[in-house]
C-alpha cells in the first residue's frame, strides 16, 4: 500500500530535526570553528538556514511577524546583496556570540513562526520547498565543513560512533558501456521541484563514447600514485600543475602514509585503513583529470553523464542519513551496466558551469542563487554520502572551482569511440 505523501509542514519539520540530529554531537566551540576560507562554522550555517526562512518567508509572507534578533540579518546573510550589508565570510569563525544555545533558541523561534505560517492558505509554497532544498544543501556542507574542522585537531576526533559494521570492501570490476550518441534531452523537464540553474529542459548533442561502469576507486588511485602521478607534469593541465607545486599534492585530501607504507585516511568516524574498493574522493577537478589523462581515458561531460543517468534510479545509493558515519563505500553488484551514479561521491565532469540555452535568473534576492556564480567553475553531477537522501536527481548541477576538494569529489572515466 503507497504511503501519503508527506504535507508540506511535516517535510519542513524532518528537513529542520535532521539538520538538529546532525550537529548534536558538537560542543560550542566544535560550532563556531572555522577551519578555511572556504569553509563555515556550523553554528553559522544553523543560523543562515534559519535566516532564509525568516527572511523570505516570515518577514514577506508572516502579517506582525517580528525578528528574533534584528542584528541577525547582518550576521547570517551569505551572499545576497539585495539583502544589504553582511558580516565578511572570511570572518566567521569570529562570530563567538552568540552563544550555540542561543542559536538554537533562534531555530525554535522560527519553526514555530513558520509553522502558523504553513497553517494559512497562499503560504508561498515555492519559497517553502527552496528553503528546504536550501537547507538540505547545507546539511551536506555542515558534514563536510565539520570534517575539515577536526581533520585539523592532532587528536583527530571523530564526531560519530565507528560503524565499521556497515561497510564492506570487494572488488568491482570496471567495464565501459556505450553512452547515447546523437541528440539527446537533458536539464529538468518541470515535474516536482528543481533549482534554477537545471533548466531550461533542451537537446544537445552527443558523439560516441563510452562511460565507466563504476567511478574511480581508492586502489586505483594508489596505483596513479605509485607512478608517480603526482610527479609528472605531462598529465596535468597547466593550472593544475602550478597548483600541485604549490600546494605541494601528492594525495587525496585527508590521505596519510604511515611508516608500513599503508594508507589512512580521515572520516567523521575517525581514521581508518582506505577503502580499496571504494571510490576515491576529496579529489580536485585539477586531479580527476590528470587521472583520466594518466588512464589513458578524459572526464565525462556533463551531458553524457546525464543521458547515462536519467533511467537510474535516483534513490538507490549512499546518501546521508540522520545516524551520520558519512563516508563512501564499495558496493558489490553482480549486475551489468551502471553503478554508484548517486551517492557515495560527486563526480566530477569536464563541463563548464555555465547557463543553458533560455536561461533567466528570477527576479529579486533569491535570483541571486545561482546564475551570479556560473564562472569558472565546473560541474559535478550524482550527489554524494554527505547528500541528504531524497534531495539528487539527474539533472542536478553541483559546482565548484577546480582547486576544490573538501567535498565528497570523485571521478567517473569516460573515452571516445
Amino acid at each position: 500500500m503507497d504511503m501519503p505523501e508527506p504535507s508540506l509542514a511535516q517535510e519542513y519539520a524532518r528537513v529542520r530535526r535532521l539538520t538538529a540530529q546532525l550537529t548534536g554531537p558538537l560542543s560550542d566551540a566544535d560550532a563556531t570553528v572555522q577551519s578555511m576560507e572556504d569553509a563555515s562554522p556550523a553554528k553559522w550555517h544553523l543560523a543562515h538556514t534559519t535566516w532564509f526562512f525568516e527572511t523570505f518567508l516570515l518577514r514577506d509572507h508572516l502579517d506582525g511577524y517580528e525578528p528574533f534578533n534584528p542584528d541577525y540579518h547582518f550576521l547570517f546573510n551569505s551572499y545576497y546583496e539585495a539583502e544589504g550589508q553582511r558580516h565578511a565570510r572570511t570572518r566567521r569563525g569570529m562570530i563567538t556570540r552568540p552563544s550555540l544555545d542561543e542559536i538554537l533558541r533562534y531555530r525554535a523561534y522560527v519553526d514555530e513562526a513558520m509553522r502558523a505560517l504553513l497553517e494559512q492558505p497562499g503560504n508561498a509554497e515555492q519559497l517553502v520547498i527552496l528553503g528546504l532544498n536550501h537547507e538540505q544543501q547545507h546539511q551536506e556542507l555542515l558534514m563536510t565543513d565539520i570534517k575539515h574542522m577536526f581533520a585539523q585537531n592532532p587528536l583527530k576526533p571523530a564526531m560519530f560512533a565507528r560503524d565499521d559494521d556497515r561497510y564492506t570492501s570487494s572488488e568491482t570490476p570496471l567495464q565501459w558501456i556505450e553512452g547515447k550518441q546523437g541528440i539527446v534531452e537533458i536539464g529538468h523537464d518541470g515535474d516536482g521541484f528543481a533549482f534554477d540553474c537545471e533548466g531550461p529542459h533542451h537537446e544537445t548533442l552527443l558523439t560516441p563514447h563510452a562511460l565507466a561502469s563504476r567511478p574511480v576507486s581508492n586502489a586505483e588511485w594508489m596505483e596513479f600514485i605509485e607512478d608517480g602521478g603526482y610527479d609528472n607534469p605531462q598529465h596535468w593541465l597547466s593550472d593544475g600543475w602550478a597548483w600541485v607545486q604549490r600546494s605541494n599534492i601528492s594525495a587525496p585530501l585527508y590521505w596519510e602514509k604511515q611508516d608500513n607504507g599503508r594508507w589512512r585516511w580521515f572520516t567523521l568516524t575517525g581514521e581508518h585503513s582506505v577503502d580499496p574498493y571504494a571510490p576515491v574522493t576529496h579529489i580536485s577537478l585539477y586531479e580527476a583529470d590528470a587521472y583520466a589523462s594518466w588512464a589513458g581515458a578524459r572526464l565525462p561531460t556533463e551531458a553524457e553523464w546525464e543521458s547515462a543517468a536519467a533511467l537510474q534510479d535516483t534513490g538507490h545509493g549512499n546518501f546521508l542519513h540522520e545516524y551520520g558515519a558519512v563516508r563512501p563505500v564499495s558496493m558489490h553488484s553482480d549486475d551489468r551496466g551502471m553503478r554508484q551514479m548517486f551517492g557515495d561521491v560527486w563526480e566530477w565532469t569536464g563541463t563548464a558551469y555555465r547557463p543553458y540555452p533560455g536561461f533567466r535568473a528570477a527576479e529579486g534576492a533569491v535570483g541571486e542563487y545561482n546564475g551570479k556564480f556560473m564562472s569558472g567553475q565546473f560541474v559535478l553531477k550524482g550527489g554524494s554520502c554527505a547528500t541528504p537522501e531524497g534531495h539528487i536527481r539527474a539533472s542536478y548541477r553541483n559546482f565548484f572551482y577546480p582547486h576544490q576538494r573538501w567535498q565528497f569529489t570523485g571521478l567517473r572515466l569516460a573515452k571516445d569511440l
